[in-house]
């Protein structure tokens, strides 16, 4: 059938109109079926990243788990290794104690075998076995304080202390030393304080001089102090054989020694270990600078402290300036546990013309009174007696029972500083062993008079 041209027309924009909504349908379905294609791909990466994820942790679990046992195993070895330093230095601090009470008794035989014997020679043998104990005395004393340091009993008393008196302590300690050996010691006064621990500090530059003294074998050893700042520098000085740089930090290690001149014996090497120690305790810096050949010199760098701030001298240097007197016919009461010591001692003060009543406790030194025939004029007693009693409660027990205060001193191998606030406490005066006898003949005559 024959249709006109708008017909046609008409047929035309019908057909591009449904080419129209074909392309818009054929575009719709072709982008959900892109979007379908896209998200099933995400799904499937998604479920990879999962498993990896779950494979990553883990693995992750199981190296927490790895590093958890581990520190179980360092926990462990290293609770084991405190325990061992606990052990060790606790049995070295006991054996050093038990030690030094033989020690003293030797000590004590030595002086009183002194007085009894004449002749040059055997005077000689005296002081060769008296320098040996003194050596011993040393080590026993370096190793004690070594121990007491890594079992974290010996603490510091940081306070305001003058250094002069100390430096005059020094002086009367190594002048007599330093002359046996031909060598000058010069100690330079000085009116500077310091904050610091007065025993260790004390026991850092005897150990600092006697280092010196030691390893030089002519000219001399001096030792001053001057301000920098807000700081004091204590300076010793010696001119002996130098140390090689490659050695400098080496000989602050125990048991690291040098070569000591022909008259001195050579130390133990532990004196600059506990300089370095100690120095490290207070929080105070050593210096070392040396040339092989020409000396050595120590700085110890301490913070200045006000001089208006400085307690009470120490009393050991009033002692050192009493003349004692004689001793003939006191009446002297010994309370201590120790056989050997007891006998030595007693041997000791019967040698200056004291009458001695040895005991071994506070009860017997009661029972014993009457063989002095009266009151004693004075009271030795060891501080630690058998069966836990103290010689300080010893020593009240007898002057209650005799309605007086008798003049009372403590001996003991106890250095730690329980034991001598222990005895200041009860207001008496504390000698340590090895009991050097010219400081406890200095006492007892100070006691006495």
């Amino acid at each position: 059938m024959w249709q006109g041209p708008e017909t046609v027309d008409q047929l035309r924009r019908e057909a591009a109109k449904l080419k129209k909504i074909n392309a818009a349908l054929m575009s719709r379905v072709e982008r959900s079926m892109d979007q379908q294609l896209n998200a099933f791909s995400l799904f499937e990466t998604a479920i990879a990243l999962d498993h990896q994820v779950r494979d990553r942790t883990q693995q992750l679990r199981e190296a927490l788990h790895s590093v958890e046992r581990a520190n179980e195993g360092l926990h462990r070895a290293k609770q084991q290794a405190e325990a061992a330093s606990s052990l060790k230095s606790s049995v070295l601090i006991s054996v050093t104690h038990d030690l030094l009470q033989p020690l003293n008794a030797a000590r004590l035989t030595l002086s009183a075998l002194t007085e009894m014997m004449e002749s040059q020679e055997a005077g000689l043998l005296i002081d060769q076995v008296d320098r040996s104990l003194v050596t011993l005395e040393d080590l026993l004393r370096s190793l004690l304080e070594i121990a007491k340091l890594d079992a974290g009993a010996l603490r510091p008393d940081v306070r305001p202390i003058a250094v002069a008196p100390l430096f005059q302590q020094l002086r009367a300690e190594f002048e007599p030393i330093a002359m046996r050996q031909g060598l000058s010691l010069r100690i330079r006064p000085s009116s500077l304080a310091v904050s610091t621990d007065a025993m260790m500090l004390r026991r850092i530059l005897q150990n600092l001089l006697a280092n010196a003294i030691r390893y030089t074998r002519s000219g001399g050893v001096i030792m001053g102090c001057r301000q920098r700042g807000n700081r004091v520098l204590i300076q010793v000085t010696d001119t002996g054989p130098g140390i090689a740089p490659a050695q400098q930090e080496a000989i602050f290690r125990e048991f690291q020694r040098g070569e000591a001149n022909a008259i001195d014996q050579a130390g133990f090497g532990l004196g600059l270990s506990i300089v370095r120690r100690f120095a490290t305790v207070l929080g105070h810096e050593v210096r070392l600078s040396s040339q092989v050949g020409r000396g050595s010199t120590f700085v110890l760098e301490l913070e200045q402290a006000d001089r208006t701030e400085v307690c009470d001298e120490v009393h050991e240097v009033k002692l050192a300036n009493l003349h004692y007197g004689g001793l003939e016919g006191a009446k002297i009461l010994l309370i201590e546990n120790d056989p050997s010591g007891s006998a030595a001692m007693a041997a000791l003060l019967e040698g200056w013309g004291c009458d001695v009543a040895t005991t071994r406790s506070g009860t017997e030194a009661a029972e014993r009174l009457s063989e002095l025939g009266g009151a004693p004029d004075a009271i030795i007693a060891d501080l630690h007696l058998d069966h836990g009693e103290s010689g300080l409660s010893a020593v009240e027990e007898i002057r209650r029972q005799l309605k007086l205060d008798v003049p009372a001193m403590i001996i003991t191998a106890d250095y730690s500083e329980k034991a001598a606030k222990e005895a200041s406490l009860y207001g008496l005066e504390v000698l340590k062993k090895p009991i050097k006898p010219a400081e406890m003949r200095a006492l007892l005559s100070f006691l006495l008079t």
